[in-house]
């Protein structure tokens, strides 16, 4: 019996709310789309950096400090990349004031004289020592790491997450790479000094694919995550918090060369040795770049690396400090709920300025538990929530609006009925019978009065029209509300409107129910309407063709039509920008003239068909070969370009010729005929050989057809150029 009851009075109850439930449960349905599709993702990361800047998940962590190696440490040295020996004796100095990890966040991969054998040494005899590498991916070839460190196994990656706004909110603590876990460089420096707490690496209990440290597991990122939508969740990432970054001390290298540090600032921290020299471009963007009323300002990578170190120790050893998230069902759940909140206030308040402050008062609890949720690690899905309550309350006063208006329109109508009206109107029983019409409906549809009196629709219209009519009629009974509909029927001449029928009930002194329908031909308008669907979208179909067009004719005009290369136009603009950018940077331009060795033999013995597929074939091979920051275009015929921007030494140009050469020498297969060529090279250098470009060009092309006369598969500098004696441009 008492289930019954609660039964009962549920029953009620969702009729009594019905219209609430139905507003929240829309209003809550299309936030929840919109978030999924990712319309709101931007919003979301914005109010995270927002909660980041004002609500820091913690204070500063004087475990970790920073020696930073800045402009004025450059300025002093005269040169980039530091030296061997000064790294050993910067890393010897810092060592001796016994930290519990160094990180050296200064790729190493090449020696750097003098002092290599030093540095290699002291790489060896400092075994809290972790160096790092790049493992390629999308947007970076890679950097190898110290020889030395990697046959230690004190090497971490420092690839980072960015995200599509550009901002870096992820941490990746693992990565696999040619069947090989790898771990991050911030990790390999926090599990040092965690394992002086006695702190180590484990497999989860609850889970043996996550990773335990202390009493804190760290649950592995996933795709949709947050505000996340389909993002990338490759390798062990962790949302990362960003406290302020400016809590990290740091000292300069040159106070550290000099002896000016007080030993207990390294003693038993993490010390991590990184570049803050703006113009070595190791820069990234994270929620404390930017703020609503400034542009976003990036930071360096290695205080980005310092907050990652800091965030894995702090959550090992005091279990906080992690960003969790609840469920996708869960954030379902609290959307609709606000959704709900927002429509059941305005649904009892009726009034529309009490329902604006309640609904007020609404959002900022939903803000303050938002942000109290945020200080203790929880991310809780805010712009969605703030958009179901206001949106369900706009809509629950919208409604109640309409029905007030309803409301007196059928006042208005009631004082009419016994009056003459224009517009048809008829008035049925319950069991939808006409019992009164005016002659302006009888004209409408060609019938005279006395053939429809007590008759129904189905007396009169076809059955398919009949069944509308009934179910609309039938829809107002059942519900008491007035409704309005848009349709179409055919008269006794057999011509066809379309109406706009508004239909209402009404009761008279005894009780009886009635109801009243007024009804507008609206023929005109639907087909105004219809002409103009189908010239919007003819409008619409030739703006897209004429845009494609626009697209197609740009990229013609600028690439080259076999390889899809820059063609010569588009050459001279980069090699121009290139050159204008390295006069206003003091950096080096080189110019690479390509001519593929023995292409005419392959033209006329294979024909011109496989020339052309060799072409492309060779374009691509040219492509894949290169930074994404250089330039391959195609002159034409089988003359090649390549434009090498801000390359700090001449024998850059030399090491990628030599990597140009030993690509294109090997066999290349066109419709399973293997094909080997070879092509000579010629290096004009900016400023050394010329400073305009058609100097630059008519350079390396005489340099070129001297490594051809040399005996091809070469390349040849421009003029005579000794690499030991080449300098620098900084």
């Amino acid at each position: 019996m008492r289930n019954k009851g609660l039964w009962i009075g549920l029953k009620q109850w969702v009729k009594q709310e019905r219209r609430v439930l139905i507003t929240s449960s829309v209003v809550a349905g299309g936030a929840i789309v919109l978030r999924l599709i990712g319309i709101l993702q931007s919003l979301e990361w914005a109010t995270l950096d927002q909660m980041f800047r004002f609500f820091p998940l913690k204070s500063s962590d004087n475990r970790v400090v920073i020696v930073r190696i800045d402009e004025e440490d450059l300025q002093q040295l005269q040169r980039w990349p530091i030296s061997d020996a000064v790294m050993a004796e910067l890393v010897q100095k810092i060592n001796s004031y016994q930290p519990r990890a160094i990180g050296l966040d200064i790729y190493r991969d090449l020696p750097i004289q003098p002092g290599s054998l030093e540095l290699a040494k002291v790489f060896t005899s400092i075994p809290n020592l972790i160096g790092i590498e790049r493992i390629k991916d999308n947007t970076s070839l890679g950097v190898a790491p110290s020889p030395t460190l990697s046959k230690l196994d004190r090497v971490g990656f420092n690839n980072l997450m960015v995200d599509a706004d550009g901002k870096v909110r992820r941490n990746l603590l693992y990565w696999l790479d040619r069947e090989q876990y790898k771990k991050s460089f911030a990790l390999k420096l926090a599990l040092s000094y965690l394992q002086v707490e006695g702190v180590k690496s484990q497999a989860a209990a609850a889970n043996p694919q996550y990773l335990q440290l202390g009493k804190v597991v760290f649950r592995p990122f996933e795709e949709n995550d947050g505000a996340y939508v389909r993002a990338d969740a490759g390798g062990y990432q962790i949302l990362a918090n960003f406290p302020r970054l400016s809590d990290f001390e740091s000292r300069s290298m040159t106070e550290v060369l000099k002896g000016k540090v007080p030993p207990e600032f390294f003693r038993d921290r993490v010390v991590l040795i990184g570049s803050t020299a703006s113009s070595l471009g190791d820069l990234f963007y994270t929620p404390h770049g930017s703020s609503l009323l400034s542009p976003a300002e990036p930071v360096f990578g290695v205080e980005v690396k310092a907050n990652f170190i800091s965030q894995i120790i702090t959550a090992a050893l005091e279990g906080k400090g992690l960003i969790n998230v609840w469920s996708e069902p869960a954030e379902a759940a609290w959307i609709w709920l606000w959704a709900w909140i927002g429509a059941s206030i305005c649904w009892q308040w009726r009034s529309p300025q009490q329902s604006a402050i309640a609904i007020l008062v609404a959002g900022s609890s939903l803000s303050a538990i938002c942000l109290l949720a945020f200080v203790n690690g929880w991310w809780l899905p805010l712009v969605p929530s703030l958009m179901t309550l206001t949106g369900s309350s706009i809509a629950i006063i919208a409604f109640l609006a309409n029905l007030r208006e309803e409301l007196n329109r059928s006042k208005e109508f009631l004082q009419k009925v016994i009056e003459t009206i224009a517009d048809p109107i008829f008035v049925k029983d319950r069991e939808h019978r006409w019992i009164i019409l005016n002659q302006a409906y009888c004209k409408f549809i060609d019938y005279p009065l006395p053939a429809l009196l007590n008759k129904t629709d189905r007396d009169i219209f076809s059955s398919q029209e009949a069944d509308i009519f009934w179910q609309q009629d039938e829809l107002v009974f059942q519900t008491g509300q007035e409704q309005e509909n848009e349709e179409y029927f055919t008269n006794a001449t057999g011509k066809t409107y379309a109406i706009a029928t508004k239909r209402s009930l009404h009761k008279d002194a005894a009780g009886n129910l009635f109801l009243v329908g007024v009804i507008r031909d609206i023929t005109e308008r639907k087909r105004m309407e219809e002409d103009l669907k189908q010239l919007t979208a003819d409008l619409i179909r030739s703006n897209q063709e004429l845009k494609v067009s626009e697209t197609r004719l740009r990229h013609q005009a600028h690439h080259d039509s076999l390889t899809g290369l820059p063609n010569r136009t588009q050459f001279q603009e980069h090699l121009n920008q290139s050159i204008e950018w390295g006069r206003n940077h003091h950096q080096l331009v080189a110019l690479l003239f390509l001519d593929l060795d023995g292409f005419k033999q392959v033209n006329d013995t294979k024909g011109h068909g496989l020339g052309d597929k060799l072409l492309k074939a060779v374009a691509e091979r040219l492509t894949r070969s290169l930074r994404g920051s250089d330039t391959v275009s195609r002159l034409g015929g089988d003359e090649f370009t390549v434009i090498l921007p801000a390359i700090p030494k001449v024998e850059i140009a030399a090491r990628v010729a030599e990597k140009i050469l030993a690509t294109l020498c090997q066999e290349f297969l066109i419709d399973d005929c293997p094909i080997v060529i070879t092509v000579s090279i010629g290096i004009s250098i900016y400023p050394l050989h010329g400073e305009n470009s058609e100097t630059l060009l008519k350079q390396a092309d005489i340099a070129m057809y001297r490594a051809k006369e040399l005996g091809r598969n070469r390349y040849e500098f421009s003029e005579s150029l000794a690499l030991k004696n080449e300098k620098s441009i900084t």
